[in-house]
């Protein structure tokens, strides 16, 4: 059993220098209220994996702005200049990946696998200094599985067993994230009763998940 836990204390667990994936696409699922609180409490040196920086003063790109983040894996800034201008200073680290292969490395983080095997990416730069392997004379790259110290993630609804119900394509990033997460941290619109989510429509068993916080309003 599982009840809604103190966004303060929540991210009081979550120490300077983590590692956080964060759901979302350009902030459409991705736990503001979370983000927020981060901002609030200062965390710092963080590496962060999401599928993009969102865009200056929303999303993950307030965590850019603030200065809070070392390390960004995605797979693209494209719609954040700040983090362009870190990454072209030398300020920001930031690791470049196909959306699809990120997708698969986290995908493969949560499964207990060692990476994917993909031929994205063979002959251009992103196949620096990467493993490769031949397989019935076509060439792969090997792309190594992705995990972090907490997985942020949003939801629609959560029951107190901890199950997840996404609405439409805040599903993302999401449920991918809460398996690859050492500590799995949902933000949910709403908590209810164990068997008011029908368990064709749970995505995310509420087995992955360690805390659930409820989404501030708007």
């Amino acid at each position: 059993m599982k009840t809604a836990s103190s966004v303060v204390d929540v991210v009081a667990r979550i120490p300077d220098g983590a590692s956080l994936m964060i759901g979302g696409f350009m902030g459409g699922g991705s736990p503001h209220g979370l983000i927020d609180e981060i901002l609030r409490q200062r965390k710092g040196s963080l590496t962060i994996i999401a599928n993009d920086t969102a865009k200056p003063g929303f999303g993950i790109g307030k965590m850019i702005d603030a200065g809070l983040v070392k390390k960004v894996v995605t797979s693209h800034i494209g719609t954040n200049p700040r983090t362009q201008a870190l990454m072209l200073d030398g300020s920001l680290e930031v690791e470049l990946v196909p959306q699809g292969t990120l997708a698969e490395r986290i995908r493969s983080g949560g499964f207990g696998l060692g990476g994917v095997l993909t031929p994205t990416g063979v002959g251009t730069l992103v196949a620096q200094g990467k493993q490769t392997m031949n397989i019935d004379g076509r060439e792969f790259l090997v792309e190594t599985a992705l995990k972090a110290d907490f997985a942020l993630i949003a939801a629609k609804r959560a029951d107190y067993d901890g199950n997840l119900e996404y609405a439409l394509t805040a599903r993302n990033f999401n449920p991918l994230m809460a398996m690859a997460g050492g500590i799995t941290i949902a933000e949910v619109e709403q908590i209810v009763p164990v068997g008011s989510i029908a368990p064709d429509v749970v995505v995310t068993p509420g087995v992955l998940v360690h805390f659930l916080v409820r989404r501030p309003r708007a």
